[in-house]
Formats: structure tokens, sequence, C-alpha cells
């Protein structure tokens, strides 16, 4: 988390998400460049509920990258908090968690990484929205100081 304690989180706090999802993603093509110029690229995600509805699994995929990915989202009840694993098919490798909660209708998590081998602090954005959730991802490399976007999901349900 951010540092600071919290006990207000909910196991349903990502329920707005379960169910079947179309993606519109805009990923940047340069990382801390300067770059204004986004790809876009189009995903698919399905998420259902797991361990006695305290986490939740989302398989994505997203074929014109050649690649898919899963989620893992874990509730913790002692503070409140979820801890989200990401792991995709390119690396085949579980990426450090990010971890957070949700305030005022939102979700903030924060972990650590590293992009092109520099240790860089991450930062997921959730804006819950039972059919138009959305996703951002930035990056910081001076400690959360200053935060560069670089991946932004708009999430649109499928139809039943």
């Amino acid at each position: 988390m951010d540092g600071s304690a919290h006990i207000n989180g909910s196991a349903t706090d990502f329920d707005f998400l379960i169910g079947n999802w179309n993606i519109r993603n805009l990923r940047l093509k340069e990382r801390f460049a300067g770059c204004h110029i986004w790809d876009e690229f189009h995903a698919t995600s399905t998420v259902r509920k797991l361990l006695n509805d305290t986490a939740n699994l989302e398989e994505m995929d997203m074929p014109s990258q050649g690649f898919s990915g899963i989620t893992l989202r874990l509730f913790n009840p002692r503070d409140g908090s979820w801890s989200l694993h990401w792991a995709d098919s390119r690396s085949n490798f579980l990426f450090p968690p990010v971890i957070g909660h949700f305030d005022d209708g939102k979700g903030v998590f924060y972990g650590n990484d590293t992009d092109n081998g520099t240790p860089v602090r991450v930062r997921f954005h959730w804006t819950p929205s039972p059919k138009a959730p959305l996703w951002e991802q930035a990056f910081s490399k001076d400690g959360g100081e200053t935060w560069e976007t670089n991946w932004v999901m708009k999430f649109t349900r499928m139809p039943a």
C-alpha cells in the first residue's frame, strides 16, 4: 500500500469487473521520452470469482499483440487491501504485485517493478463502472514524485 493503514475495503470491491469484456487499449509508444503517441489495440477478457468470493481471476487475450495474460486479484480481509498479480504468455513470469484499496469510488494500487532494467514505482488506477470501467497504469522513476501514465484500458461489457 502507500504506507497508510486501511480497513474499509470489501471483497466485493471488484464485483463491477465480473463478466466478459471488450477492451480498447491505449499504450504509450515510448516511456520516459516525452512521447505523446499511443498504440491502440483490442483485447477481450473474462473475469470470474474464486476462493469463496475473496478473489477473482481475469483471463485476457490480445491477439494483435500475440500474447495473453492473467490477473489474479486477492482480497486481504485483515487490512482491506487487494493484491493484483499479473502474468503473461510473453514472459511466463509472475510480476511483482501491486497492492492497494478502493476509496471514494476509485481503486489505487502501488508496487515496484523494472522498465527496461530501470527500477520503477508502478501505480494502477481503477475507475469502477458496471458498463465501462477504466484502468490506468503509470510509472515513476523518482519514487513516486512524478508519474507518467503509459497504458489505459477502456472496458466495455460484452452483450449477454
